[in-house]
């Protein structure tokens, strides 16, 4: 799959290469003239890059034991960071044409390369990107284990793929979740930089944009958990939290509502002035921040305890302590959602500028459940009682769809996303610098 990919990348971007000097050869020179150093270390790297992953994907077998399988190993980490490194070098490029640094208002270059790299917007640029195509890349690696699941012709194959869908999903999906609070984190600093490039996003131009990146948001949280709720079928002893799901689906489906909500409408001049301005007087009451931020957390903090279940199916904790550490649980999550569904509705009764404040303690609960109740649910299934074994391949063919629709939202909202974070600059090539 790597090798592949990493193939129509390279191709892909010789392509975007010709097109900029064939249809933008001033806007690519000046680009070029700035960032001479880093094109240069870019291209070095793309060298060390290509040459490593071959290197280790024709080497796999001779590599595999001894001292040399270390050494493969070794060579998989080389290629995360040079990978990592030159995709936060043309993150730089990216953020400088939004957020321009290391330049006068002329656009003329001050002669510091690092004060044009490190832009305002470059370290939220690679954490958002880092996270989405670490997510990404767990959920094409799980379309490509569900499509050989249902084309296998024996029990071992489905078991393999099975297992290989599930562990690329799982890695998907922890890097889904911290994913939307490094976004908000963007449009933090985007509307710190430029409040007009912010109303653009989330109130003017592209704002129904985010309304179809919301229903893709849903929808790949919707998926995950139908998928960990499918996956409970090979596990042995998961009947007993069935009769839970209903109630998270629901939960999952009020909120995905609330998060869908549009807080204006598309309209005419003239429906503007029959309803007698922007805000319509029954729907401006919904679809605000305070609810939508009440609602993804939510749906995040569900997620998560969809997770501890599915962690729970098979298995029967047996320390001393569990009935102390269940009620701790129990305790955590009520905790979680009072605290976040009351300070959504708290917002409602709050200046703008003061409700911002409110993400935050919003925020700290749904990584509380994450990180506490995750770690804690680990450490109390250890030597725990297994009420069968996990069988492998024992998973409804649904559970391999919702595998491909999970790839599938991931590539629709990175392709929607990457045109948003490009349109912001409407007819500014560098933002505010050249056209």
């Amino acid at each position: 799959i790597s090798l592949t990919a990493y193939s129509i990348t390279a191709l892909l971007g010789g392509i975007v290469i010709f097109t900029f000097l064939t249809l933008y050869p001033t806007f690519f020179g000046y680009l070029s003239s700035i960032f001479r150093p880093v094109m240069a270390t870019y291209a070095l790297l793309f060298i060390a890059e290509s040459g490593t992953l071959y290197i280790y994907y024709y080497a796999w077998d001779r590599m595999k034991e001894g001292f040399l399988k270390w050494i493969h190993v070794a060579m998989s980490v080389i290629l995360n960071v040079i990978g990592t490194v030159l995709m936060m070098l043309a993150n730089s490029w990216i953020a400088f044409m939004q957020s321009p640094a290391g330049v006068d208002a002329d656009g003329r270059y001050l002669g510091n390369v690092w004060h044009v790299i490190h832009t305002t917007l470059w370290n939220p640029i690679n954490v958002h990107r880092l996270l989405g195509n670490m997510a990404f890349g767990g959920g094409v690696v799980a379309a490509y284990a569900a499509y050989r699941f249902l084309t296998a012709k024996s029990d071992e194959e489905r078991a393999h793929y099975d297992w290989m869908g599930y562990v690329a999903m799982f890695i998907g999906i922890c890097f889904l979740i911290p994913l939307p609070f490094a976004g908000y984190w963007l449009m933090r600093e985007v509307y710190a930089y430029r409040q007009q490039m912010g109303i653009t996003l989330m109130g003017g131009l592209l704002a129904w944009l985010f309304i179809i990146q919301a229903v893709m948001i849903g929808a790949l949280f919707l998926t995950a958990n139908y998928y960990l709720w499918q996956g409970m079928d090979r596990m042995p002893g998961a009947e007993r939290f069935q009769k839970y799901i209903k109630y998270m689906v629901f939960v999952l489906i009020m909120c995905f509502i609330v998060w869908l909500t549009p807080h204006t409408m598309v309209m005419t001049p003239a429906e503007l002035k029959a309803m007698g301005g922007q805000q319509h007087p029954v729907l401006g009451n919904y679809g605000v921040m305070s609810a939508k931020n009440g609602a993804i957390n939510t749906i995040i903090t569900t997620t998560v305890l969809s997770f501890i279940i599915y962690q729970r199916a098979n298995k029967i904790p047996t320390v001393k302590w569990a009935p102390y550490g269940n009620a701790f649980l129990f305790g955590l999550f009520t905790m979680a959602y009072v605290n976040i569904i009351w300070l959504a509705i708290y917002g409602y009764y709050i200046p703008a500028n003061v409700r911002v404040g409110l993400s935050v303690p919003q925020v700290a609960s749904t990584l509380s459940c994450l990180f506490i109740g995750v770690i804690l649910n680990s450490i109390m299934l250890k030597g725990a009682k297994d009420v069968g074994p996990i069988v492998w391949g024992q998973i409804s063919v649904r559970g391999q769809y919702a595998l491909i629709m999970l790839a599938t939202s991931f590539t629709w909202m990175m392709g929607l996303m990457g045109y948003i974070r490009s349109s912001v600059r409407l007819f500014w090539h560098v933002n505010e610098i050249m056209r």
